[in-house]
């Protein structure tokens, strides 16, 4: 996060409950056996929000919304009233959106992203400049000392300057290229208008940047860089500090383009800008009132007057398409669950009386599942585990509470971050989470949970395939698991294995018995769901179908899905695999749901879908449920 903002009001917003009690979903009818059940979150997430005026001095509130569209409009709230009005983003999103924003010393406000900078004008309540850079993402913005707004890209280090007295914008392109996505998080500029920032996370880096050559100067030596990330601070003296990040952190005062090594400072006069991440919150307005709440699902903000000590709760409005749901799965209540991200919500759809539950989560839901009595959630950030009872009443999950339901369980962070699969183990009383590491870190390992003892153990990648990530699981006889990887790394991460594996683990043990590239060109192994006669089913990819023996230890079936079928649906937690009735299992593609012929292995397309299917999946009293964008959908089974 940018380590030059203005102090302020905390950078989270409270999300209360958005419905207590069930709200009729009014499912419609597509025809074809296919059902919209609606939208799960209705609602959007900000993504900077700051306090402000309006040309006519009246104070007021601008927030970026974000729903699963992407960044979508600008929306502006009278402080006095509560009326709003939202301006809709003057270019696409292509579903990104704001990772960071500053409200300028003249009172503008600044984003960029979906390789877009844009300026919007509360004066003359419009967007007044846009202009298309190079990718993609500003992850930071500051201002400099001639008024022009600076802003730096994920993921190659793209910078851009804009001056609002010329209206010109300078994009500079990717300055500092690296072979993993950089997150380039701080910058800030020395009063003689040279650049700094700093970047990481795979490897830390600060970078010196002339403006007037264009030249890009790395600080920190390759041999010295570690994971992390390098952070600047502009000081009230002109000059900059900057500090390396990893095992062994430097300190160095930048100016001119120079780099002093120095101790590190008893204390930084900073300067203060109203700028952030997609966190940010700016609640002081001009005339000294302060913004102390604007909860957008909600629809609430609170004002106060800090001379009366005086507040004023306001309704305000606008229009969203709804979160973006990451899966759903048929909890033992017989309502289909799952979780949405930005905000972070649960969701409980009940197909008998046609209404949802919505509730505010702890984190984002990656993945979810179904156990004998209870509803399995793995999450990210910190690759937490909850576990929810569907039969006692809903209390907040605290991590050090018994009480609450969901209760949390545990994480296995830096090891597991980003989860992409949940197996609720047939004993009963084995979980076991897999996924993505940290930011910046390659290799993920697996996050066993033993129901009776309450404790949970971590495999760490070098304990399994090294460089490797478990994207898939599937039980086998004996206490064994099969696992596909994925060479993915974490989020900034860099790849380092070529191939993914399938593998088998002996649960006992923790040992893995045998590992294996079995398919060429596989980067992942998206989905395992078990098969017939003791075969497993499985999807390398997204188009890849196959079948494998776990005894032969083989590959005895594949298929190119592409040419018919096109792509599998796939979010972080796939749910590529619906297992029906009688030993039936369905595949869920974009375009449709098809079956598999368990004598065969052939795939048949059953129906094509009236919208994309974006994600699984479950079965449930003949209805196979999946989700697209925001809303649920089920299709009737041999209809």
């Amino acid at each position: 996060m940018m380590r030059q903002l203005l102090v302020q009001w905390p950078l989270w917003i409270p999300l209360c409950l958005l419905a207590a009690t069930g709200v009729v979903a009014a499912s419609k009818d597509l025809g074809n056996g296919f059902m919209d059940h609606g939208v799960a979150t209705p609602v959007s997430n900000h993504r900077g929000i700051v306090a402000t005026k309006d040309g006519e001095g009246r104070n007021a509130v601008l927030c970026w919304l974000f729903d699963h569209t992407g960044g979508y409009a600008l929306l502006m709230v009278d402080a006095e009233t509560g009326k709003s009005e939202s301006f809709p983003m003057p270019f696409p999103s292509g579903g990104d959106c704001p990772y960071a924003s500053i409200l300028s010393s003249a009172n503008k406000y600044y984003t960029h992203f979906n390789s877009y900078f844009v300026e919007f004008d509360p004066a003359k309540r419009a967007f007044t400049f846009w202009e298309k850079t190079a990718p993609q993402m500003a992850m930071s913005m500051t201002e400099d000392d001639q008024g022009r707004i600076w802003s730096v890209t994920y993921p190659q280090s793209g910078l851009a300057v804009f001056d609002p007295k010329t209206r010109k914008l300078k994009d500079y392109g990717h300055v500092y290229t690296q072979n993993w996505p950089q997150y380039p998080r701080d910058i800030a500029t020395d009063d003689a208008g040279w650049v700094y920032f700093g970047t990481g996370s795979t490897a830390n880096q600060i970078i010196i940047f002339d403006p007037d050559t264009g030249k890009a100067t790395a600080l920190v030596p390759e041999d010295r860089r570690g994971h992390g990330s390098g952070v600047v601070y502009r000081e009230m003296s002109g000059k900059v500090y900057g500090q390396t990040g990893g095992a062994d952190p430097k300190w160095y005062l930048l100016y001119k383009g120079e780099a002093t090594s120095i101790e590190p400072p008893e204390k930084l006069n900073l300067k203060p800008y109203i700028a952030g991440s997609q966190g940010l919150f700016h609640g002081v307005f001009p005339d000294g009132k302060l913004l102390r709440e604007f909860d957008t699902v909600e629809r609430r903000m609170v004002v106060e007057n800090p001379a009366s000590k005086e507040s004023k709760t306001l309704a305000f409005d606008y229009a969203s398409e709804g979160a973006h749901i990451m899966g759903v799965a048929v909890a033992p209540d017989n309502t289909i669950c799952g979780g949405t991200a930005f905000p972070m919500r649960f969701f409980s759809f009940n197909p008998k009386t046609d209404t949802w539950v919505n509730r505010e989560a702890y984190g984002q839901w990656n993945t979810v599942a179904r156990g004998k009595d209870r509803f399995y959630a793995g999450g990210y950030g910190g690759g937490f585990l909850l576990e929810w009872d569907p039969a006692k009443p809903w209390v907040d999950t605290t991590v050090d509470d018994k009480r609450s339901n969901p209760l949390f369980l545990g994480k296995s962070e830096p090891t597991i971050n980003r989860p992409h699969d949940l197996l609720v183990h047939p004993d009963g009383n084995t979980l076991v989470l897999a996924g993505t590491p940290g930011y910046g870190l390659t290799g993920g390992g697996l996050f066993f949970w033993d129901r009776a003892s309450g404790k949970g153990t971590i495999l760490t990648h070098t304990d399994l395939i090294p460089q490797h990530s478990t994207m898939s699981l599937v039980a086998l006889p004996g206490g064994k698991l099969l696992g596909g990887t994925t060479t993915s790394p974490g989020t900034g991460g860099e790849k380092k294995a070529s191939l993914a594996e399938l593998y088998i683990l002996d649960m006992a043990s923790k040992k893995i018995e045998w590992h294996e590239a079995v398919l060429p060109e596989v980067g992942e192994y998206a989905d395992l769901c078990p098969g017939p006669r003791g075969l497993v089913y499985g999807f390398a990819g997204t188009t890849r179908f196959f079948v494998f023996d776990p005894a032969k230890r083989k590959v005895v079936h594949q298929e190119d899905t592409m040419p018919v079928f096109g792509p599998t649906a796939y979010q972080q937690g796939p749910r590529i695999f619906v297992q029906g009735q009688r030993g039936v299992t369905f595949v869920l593609f974009q375009k449709g749901i098809a079956r598999i012929d368990p004598r065969t292995f052939r795939l048949r397309l059953l129906v094509q879908s009236p919208v994309p299917v974006s994600f699984g999946g479950d079965y449930l009293d003949g209805r196979i449920y999946f989700g697209s964008g925001s809303h649920v959908y089920s299709w009737k089974v041999g209809r």
